[in-house]
């Protein structure tokens, strides 16, 4: 009987979102019943989830999937992704906890709200663009963690409640179930694509636990996730500075980190689907969701890159996927709790090791030989970062800052001067590579002040000067050819530089004048 009912509602609900849908969606050609399937599948695979992260966090279940729901139907509506899931996640989690522990669920919320303010102002100042800044090394990293970490999550369901490891016929029957799932997963798609391998497998397993009575852990094991339609609900905390002090590094947080995983998650669709998603717009709405999320009385959150790839393997490239997905979650918390509650961890379990499996770039592995070793060096530290920490953000960052170190010191030994006299007894230096703080010692070193004839030219025509220390040394420089009583000439700075030195004139000591005759800027001493 449950299944029969299961099976009518997905029947009628596809209906009646296909022609819901038909009034906002584009003409693109949509699948609409591998769109429903695939938001089903992601509904129920968010539903675990959502109440682990909301206990890591110390918070009522229900603020998790309340969260899962606004995010997810917020995301899917405006998004710059169509077919990425958003929710409640363990990065967000864990910036919470001490917040949640020291100060309470209100402070959360209003946190929440703040971040959502922040990640909307970089969506409007359009500061999604930065994420290009981000090399396929750390992305590779931030992957690999977080497969890594999706895997490792799901170790803990082959443990008892006092933490030790299952042991005889109950390891067995959860192993075995868990195998199926997997064995589901990777073999229907290879007789037929008609239904999500996903789907099919949680509800295989359910049918198989609940005809043959096994004794196996379920979602209601967890928490119950029995409840209402989020409550709207202004933060009850003192309007004042002090309130706002205590939030506002744990919405920076939460801000960050929720762009910066939401953005990845992005690019990694994009790669995925062939398809291009808008960053900008992504903040924008990841920014309104938060916000919503605040008030409707959830802990927040950002892309999920498990849910989205389950998603975006069981077919779907539309918004409907996501919008079903939000719809359902909260239907079982309202109608069908109960009947979600029966279904076996171990289906969920084998879900998501073969997300982790699916999501760890396999192919990083044989790269090894011959990438650069500092790229290689970079993606195994924001692999570990992302492992030991559970920090996507902090893992990011240290591998960004580590690539652009890299990046510097590669391009400042690059620098280097062709040296010549022409027929006149002037010596020129023809530059090449670009002056900038890294290779300003390097700069320095060509140069032999003591030695030089009378008049010396600098040629930049290969070079660029590109940051306040590269102004500093040419001032440095001139000057010890002034003290030797020589005169030394700019030649061939492009445009930008010649603005950068002549907006320096006022800090330091560089005239800047133009040679009528090379159309060259000229230091004169």
């Amino acid at each position: 009987m449950c299944l029969i009912f299961v099976f009518t509602a997905i029947q009628l609900y596809y209906h009646s979102m296909k022609k819901i849908f038909n009034l906002f969606e584009s003409r693109e050609k949509i699948n609409y019943k591998t769109e429903v399937l695939s938001g089903l599948t992601v509904s129920l695979a968010l539903i675990p989830e959502a109440v682990a992260f909301a206990l890591i966090a110390g918070l009522s279940p229900l603020t998790g999937l309340y969260a899962a729901f606004v995010m997810g139907l917020v995301t899917s509506i405006m998004g710059g992704r169509p077919g990425m899931i958003s929710g409640a996640t363990g990065a967000i989690a864990v910036v919470i906890i001490s917040l949640s522990q020291d100060y309470g669920v209100e402070y959360v919320f209003a946190a929440v709200i703040l971040s959502g303010l922040f990640q909307l102002l970089a969506g409007i100042l359009k500061l999604g663009k930065f994420i290009r800044l981000v090399p396929h090394p750390v992305i590779f990293g931030f992957v690999n963690g977080l497969a890594i970490i999706i895997f490792m999550s799901q170790l803990g369901q082959f443990k008892s409640p006092d933490g030790s490891w299952l042991t005889g016929m109950t390891l067995y029957t959860l192993a075995g179930l868990v195998l199926l799932t997997m064995f589901i997963i990777w073999g229907l798609p290879k007789i037929t694509k008609a239904v999500p391998a996903s789907l099919a497998a949680i509800l295989t397993i359910f049918a198989i636990v609940a005809f043959t009575g096994i004794d196996t852990r379920t979602v209601g094991d967890i928490a119950s996730i029995q409840g209402g339609f989020p409550p709207f609900h202004i933060p009850m905390i003192p309007f004042t500075f002090k309130t706002l002090q205590i939030i506002l590094p744990y919405a920076a947080i939460m801000a960050s980190v929720g762009l910066i995983e939401s953005l990845l998650t992005l690019n990694i669709i994009d790669e995925i689907t062939e398809t291009r998603g808008f960053s900008n717009k992504e903040a924008v709405a990841q920014g309104t969701a938060n916000v919503l999320s605040g008030f409707f009385s959830g802990m927040g959150g950002c892309a999920m890159l498990g849910q989205s790839l389950i998603n975006v393997s069981s077919g779907s490239r539309a918004r409907l996927s996501g919008i079903v997905a939000a719809v359902m979650l909260l239907v079982f918390i309202m109608f069908a709790a109960g009947l979600v509650e029966k279904l076996p961890m171990a289906a969920l379990t084998g879900v998501m090791i073969m997300v982790a499996i699916g999501t760890f770039e396999w192919a990083s592995l044989r790269t090894f030989n011959k990438m650069p070793k500092s790229d290689i060096l970079v993606m195994v530290l924001v692999t570990m970062v992302t492992v030991v920490l559970h920090n996507l953000a902090l893992a990011v960052v240290v591998g960004v800052i580590i690539a652009a170190l890299v990046f510097a010191w590669d391009n400042a030994k690059r620098i280097r001067a062709r040296k010549r006299m022409d027929e006149n007894g002037v010596k020129h230096y023809e530059i090449y590579g670009p002056l900038f703080f890294a290779s300003v010692g390097a700069f320095n070193e060509k140069f032999d002040v003591l030695n030089d004839p009378q008049e010396v030219i600098i040629d930049f025509k290969e070079s660029r000067v590109a940051d306040m220390s590269a102004i500093e040394a040419l001032n440095k420089l001139t000057e010890r050819y002034h003290k030797a009583g020589k005169r030394i000439q700019l030649r061939h700075l492009s445009p930008d530089c010649l603005k950068l030195l002549q907006n320096a004139e006022e800090i330091i000591d560089v005239n800047v004048l133009e040679d009528p005759t090379y159309k060259v800027a000229i230091n004169k001493f």
